[in-house]
């Protein structure tokens, strides 16, 4: 599934890495200052003193959603949206400057999109690695194209597939300077989502994405210089959001595929062990269309998230398009719904997927930010057609619905993120009737279980 080249690299650097360990320690870790029920077992990440919500929620909204699509940048997403930073061409490493072609959702390639190919399209001058980025080393990133493609890496969805992201932009908020809090793949940015950090991790679990793949499973770790560390057990145990949740007394849900289902490499809860082994794992449902039954039948929990399945995921080299209908669909079912006027709904894209984009993303930390990919805020109290150009990342989504409900900061990520509540709302104002984007039913697909042979699985 991935370029067997670029893997053994990876492991040799790795394997030196874990040679030389001892030079690139981990931070120590500060002493655990929350619940002590919520005490990790099992965490490389230095741990913050715990501050106080930075702002008092609105009383407006009671409900949190996230729906988290695949591998998309903004300038390939969203090219030439009105009012956002899109630029319609690139340049590769030799200088040379490259228009972006029209490449559909369908296309039957995939890109590299871990690590090592967010430091080759970087192709920063910074003495940290992935720093200073010139955005000029996509011609350099590994592709499963194949001899008969030209600059694949360069490319944006055409706007006849786009027609229903550009709508909801337009009833509601595009933020374009939307980064990733990681520097990294699907797997580490899933695990942002849920807690603001991936405890180090880097790169691709060795085998299973969870607890099921045992002791054995490991995860190679990043230091705080870039360089790698040694391995680290999957199965990890660090606060999330939905155990600030549990104990606030709120609920939640993690929508997502079976862990070996269609979809299921992206369910993020399997990879906590107190959760996938405790009797929280009942709010991981299955499969995530359940959504739209359950919103049907008057259930909404206070926090959701929404992951998609393989072929409704936007992610390229599935041979589908139906990534739209299917965003269309959830938030069609929670617009109509009388939960409504209480709900925040953020739409985004996990990470870039390798395509190309023109703004070199802020360091922030070790371990970010990454490339920008799109955001849509979507709620009764959104702006109408705007477009926000605050610094925003996976952080800002959890820091909403921290302040929001009253919960506090998880990490780095969340802690210093902006929250959209301040640019993106207008709280004053009446709650906005929703209006359906009509979307058509979303077809029934064939299945995958993994994904398909030349596709990476992320």
């Amino acid at each position: 599934m991935r370029d067997v080249s670029r893997l053994l690299s990876f492991l040799v650097i790795v394997l030196a890495a874990v040679a030389g360990a001892t030079s690139a320690a981990f931070a120590v870790p500060q002493a655990f200052r929350g619940d002590p029920a919520l005490k990790p077992l099992v965490t490389g990440l230095p741990r913050l003193q715990i501050p106080l919500p930075a702002h008092k929620s609105h009383g407006k909204i009671k409900h949190v959603v996230i729906i988290m699509q695949e591998n998309r940048g903004f300038d390939d997403l969203f090219q030439g949206y009105p009012g956002a930073n899109t630029q319609s061409y690139g340049y590769d490493s030799n200088g040379n400057k490259i228009a972006l072609a029209p490449i559909p959702l369908e296309a039957n390639y995939d890109l590299n999109h871990d690590f090592l190919s967010f430091i080759t399209d970087c192709n920063g001058t910074g003495s940290i690695p992935g720093t200073n980025c010139q955005n000029n080393g996509f011609n350099n990133e590994p592709t499963g194209c194949g001899r008969g493609c030209v600059d694949p890496q360069y490319g944006y969805v055409p706007a006849s597939e786009t027609t229903t992201y550009f709508n909801m932009a337009g009833q509601y908020v595009l933020a374009d300077n939307m980064f990733t809090s990681q520097a990294d793949d699907s797997f580490i940015s899933h695990q942002y989502i849920i807690s603001a950090q991936a405890n180090h991790a880097v790169y691709f679990p060795y085998g299973s994405w969870g607890c099921q793949g045992g002791p054995s499973d490991q995860i190679a770790t990043l230091n705080q210089n870039r360089t790698f560390g040694a391995g680290e057990p999957m199965c990890w145990d660090v606060t999330t959001l939905a155990d600030e949740l549990d104990t606030a007394g709120l609920s939640w849900r993690f929508y997502a595929g079976n862990p070996n289902g269609d979809g299921g490499l992206w369910s993020a809860y399997q990879n906590i062990h107190h959760i996938y082994y405790g009797k929280d794992w009942a709010n991981v449902i299955s499969p995530p269309g359940q959504i739209l039954t359950d919103v049907a039948n008057g259930s909404l929990s206070t926090m959701t998230w929404v992951t998609p399945t393989y072929e409704n995921s936007d992610h390229s080299g599935f041979g589908s398009n139906t990534g739209p209908k299917w965003v269309a669909s959830v938030v069609d079912a929670i617009g109509k719904s009388k939960y409504w006027k209480s709900t925040a709904i953020f739409v985004f894209w996990d990470e870039w997927g390798g395509w190309y984009d023109h703004v070199p993303p802020v360091y922030e930390d070790y371990d970010g930010l990454g490339f920008r990919v799109p955001m849509l805020i979507i709620s009764p109290y959104a702006k109408q057609n705007y477009v926000s150009h605050v610094q925003y990342e996976h952080g800002s989504m959890l820091r909403f619905a921290e302040d929001e409900f009253g919960l506090s900061q998880m990490s780095a990520a969340d802690a210093r993120a902006n929250s959209p509540a301040a640019d993106a709302f207008d709280f004053a104002q009446k709650p906005r009737p929703f209006k359906s984007f009509a979307a058509p039913r979303v077809p029934v697909h064939r299945g995958y279980s993994h994904p398909p042979p030349g596709v990476n699985p992320d």
